[in-house]
């Protein structure tokens, strides 16, 4: 209670005249509508597809589609793509390969190498870039590729890279490192822009022509890992490491990475890139459909909240959902929860304990219309959850920068990457059954006793979900 009382307190005076301001402006930025009719079928509906020769037939993209699906439910792919060219303009591209990286370890493992491998160009889009042990890292390897040729851009974002000491990126700057901040909010820095809209993307390029993209951002509290996923069954137990996901993509689908980096480097007026080979001819690398889905603030909001959504609304069999945070609005909600009555296996991984605690009292606040509605949800216990990804009927994944929450959909500049087919989404439900090891499913009888004081938090969290 003594918490509640000190919440309460908060919003007093000149803060509660705020939030009254704050609330009167709550239209300005909302959430689109999914219609309610289910999409048409492929035949007359279907997405673009492209791959390294340019645009495929109806025929040809049809006979490609229906390999991704499922043999004994050929159904459960064709409505997701049947709804695709309703939501994005961007075609799915084809030709490409793809792999799961569990946590920070196997990330920075395989991000330096790529880079250590560079020839062209590297190009980093980052939430936060830490001068910690891990920046150093990165500094001396950013370093040798500027002294052998290699032309690095480097778009980090002002909010969440705040304290970055200034020595750090000028010694960046003084190696040769094009750099540019999203949105200055510091005088010293640049313009005041405002502090609403972040960069919340992830992802590095590098010669064109491989890109790696998620969750993770540059800092040491992901250095440790969780010690959870089948590909670290082997590795010793880590108390409370960060939990994340990122994915690696080679093939046509990188040239849509590399187009969406750009475009935020000339929309924030960076220094000018140098005049490379940002857009090599790429050839095919695999057999997987992706599909490279971004919102920008500067944009209408909806591309990656209507992606997921008609996902969800359209699901049949199952959905798998891990979201670091988790504050949906009533679509969202209702589509989970339609799901469910429906008789979809709807599972959601929460997280147990978190670094937000009024976005984590926010989410709890909806439990139990979600658990009433027969939704299964977990809480992850052992390791701080940060990743955001999601398979539905095992043909249709994604893995992002992107939370279930308004600021991700509305606010936040956000990368998520959709990859189709029974191989990837295998492999990302092997993913989530591994977090399932050490997480607490939340029980309904257990939790509609839980505390007064609890509910009391969750109300005032969920009072205030808009601004967190």
């Amino acid at each position: 209670m003594v918490r509640f009382l000190l919440l309460l307190a908060l919003v007093s005076g000149r803060v509660a005249a705020a939030l009254m301001s704050l609330f009167a402006l709550a239209g300005c930025a909302s959430l689109p509508k999914l219609g309610r009719t289910p999409p048409a079928d492929l035949r007359t509906n279907a997405p673009r597809v492209m791959t390294q020769d340019g645009e495929l037939s109806p025929a040809r993209r049809a006979a490609l589609l229906e390999r991704q699906d499922k043999p004994d439910e050929p159904t459960l792919l064709e409505r997701q793509l049947a709804a695709w060219p309703e939501i994005s303009s961007e075609p799915l591209v084809a030709g490409n390969s793809t792999q799961l990286l569990v946590d920070g370890p196997e990330n920075y493992a395989r991000v330096f190498r790529a880079i250590r491998a560079a020839r062209d160009t590297v190009d980093i889009e980052t939430y936060i870039l830490e001068g910690d042990e891990l920046g150093e890292k990165l500094l001396t390897l950013l370093m040798q590729k500027e002294a052998q040729g290699v032309q690095v851009n480097l778009l980090y974002d002002a909010l969440g890279s705040r304290a970055t000491p200034d020595a750090f990126l000028e010694r960046l700057s003084d190696l040769g490192v094009n750099l540019c901040e999203f949105n200055p909010i510091l005088p010293s820095r640049g313009r005041l822009a405002d502090l609403d809209q972040r960069d919340h993307r992830k992802q590095v390029i590098v010669d064109g022509r491989i890109a790696i993209s998620g969750g993770i951002n540059f800092s040491n509290v992901y250095s440790t890992g969780s010690g959870i996923g089948s590909r670290h069954e082997q590795v010793p137990r880590l108390d409370k490491g960060w939990r994340d996901t990122n994915v690696v993509v080679r093939g046509p689908a990188v040239a849509q990475f590399q187009k969406l980096f750009i475009e935020s480097w000339q929309k924030q007026n960076c220094p000018m890139l140098a005049a490379r080979d940002y857009f090599p001819r790429l050839r095919k690398q695999g057999d997987k459909v992706v599909g490279v889905v971004a919102a920008s603030s500067d944009d209408a909001p909806g591309a990656t909240y209507l992606t997921l959504l008609s996902a969800i609304r359209y699901s049949r069999q199952s959905v798998r959902l891990t979201m670091a945070y988790f504050v949906p609005d009533w679509q969202m909600r209702r589509a989970l929860e339609d799901a469910s009555r429906r008789g979809v296996d709807v599972a959601l991984i929460l997280p147990g304990f978190t670094d937000m605690r009024l976005v984590l009292d926010a989410g709890r606040s909806y439990y139990d219309e979600l658990l009433s509605a027969g939704v299964k949800i977990y809480e992850l216990r052992g390791a701080l959850l940060h990743a955001k990804t999601a398979v539905i009927d095992g043909v249709w994944s994604t893995v992002g920068s992107s939370n279930l929450d308004r600021r991700s959909f509305v606010l936040n500049d956000e990368l998520n990457t959709v990859v189709l087919g029974e191989s990837f989404g295998r492999a990302t439900m092997l993913m989530f059954d591994a977090d399932l090891r050490d997480a607490v499913r939340i029980d309904p009888d257990r939790w509609r006793r839980r505390g007064l004081e609890a509910r009391l938090e969750e109300d005032f969290a969920r009072l205030i979900k808009y601004w967190l």
